[in-house]
């Protein structure tokens, strides 16, 4: 089914992106019935024809040259990362064939690094964003930032996760772009269609933001976040691919030297470590902190 599903995958990237675009280059700009620019304005800008540019979106021509997509891609406005996607959408495709999905697992010396960090939340998630890897001080800042826990899912469908992250419209507008652009052009994979086909199903949020076909790596970042025990928190995020790995990637959190989140950090640190009888300090009569970071 999904073979079907995503045989155009191409013409259905190329319309998302050209109703995006504001019509301000286009050489008729009254009487507009549909958003963005129309076919024929993005073939005119693109310096091809009308006809080429109807079979492409149609999927009745599947082998541009690069040549012609990367003048659509200047017609379409598309940064660098964009244009990278859509030539890999493009790309012939070589035959799937089916093979077992292999457990994802972290290295000993990612384990060991990200546990030496007492003061810097950390932890590792695979292609499509399941948690493999926590440090102590991660899972006290959410209990969804242990391993077994999917972000995507976390992200759109725990109703926490509106109260955790004070920029939770921000947040979500940039992991979606995210994940399609770790994904690439691998739209197949069955991990990946589990995702997206859940979400599709139980967020509007999903839809809307998916449907939109974004494509953005951001790597560093700010999050705003409540703690319900630490208070308010801005921390500063990294994303870092882990080096021989599938997509692996690192996230860790820091606060700005000086500022008060460092000092709320601190103390949730103090709160989470493990005290002389084994148990965790100031846990007593508190309840697990809800909801989940998600840089």
């Amino acid at each position: 089914m999904a073979a079907t599903r995503d045989a155009n995958a191409l013409g259905r990237y190329l319309r998302a992106r050209r109703e995006l675009v504001q019509p301000d280059q286009a050489r008729d700009q009254g009487n507009r019935r549909v958003p963005g620019l129309r076919r024929e304005e993005v073939a005119f800008l693109a310096g091809i024809s009308s006809d080429y540019y109807n079979r492409l979106e149609q999927g009745r021509d599947r082998n541009p040259s690069e040549q012609v997509l990367r003048s659509i891609a200047r017609a379409l406005q598309l940064d660098e990362e964009a244009t990278a996607y859509l030539l890999e959408l493009a790309a012939p495709k070589s035959p799937r064939h089916k093979k077992p999905r292999r457990p994802e697992r972290v290295g000993d010396g990612i384990r060991t690094l990200i546990d030496s960090w007492p003061l810097t939340p950390a932890y590792v998630h695979g292609k499509y964003m399941d948690i493999l890897a926590a440090n102590s001080l991660a899972v006290a800042l959410s209990p969804f930032n242990a391993p077994g826990h999917n972000s995507m899912l976390v992200a759109f469908l725990e109703p926490e996760m509106r109260e955790v992250h004070q920029d939770w419209e921000d947040m979500t507008a940039r992991i979606v772009p995210y994940l399609r652009s770790v994904a690439g052009a691998d739209i197949e994979d069955p991990r990946l269609v589990e995702i997206v086909g859940e979400l599709s199903l139980r967020s509007e949020r999903f839809r809307t933001l998916w449907a939109r076909q974004d494509v953005k790596h951001k790597s560093t970042g700010v999050s705003l976040l409540h703690h319900p025990q630490a208070g308010p928190l801005e921390l500063q995020y990294e994303k870092l691919l882990v080096p021989g790995t599938d997509g692996q990637t690192l996230i860790t959190y820091h606060a700005q030297p000086g500022s008060a989140s460092e000092e709320r950090l601190r103390l949730l640190a103090s709160m989470s470590a493990p005290d002389d009888a084994g148990g965790r300090r100031g846990e007593a009569g508190q309840s697990r902190t809800p909801g989940h970071t998600v840089p």
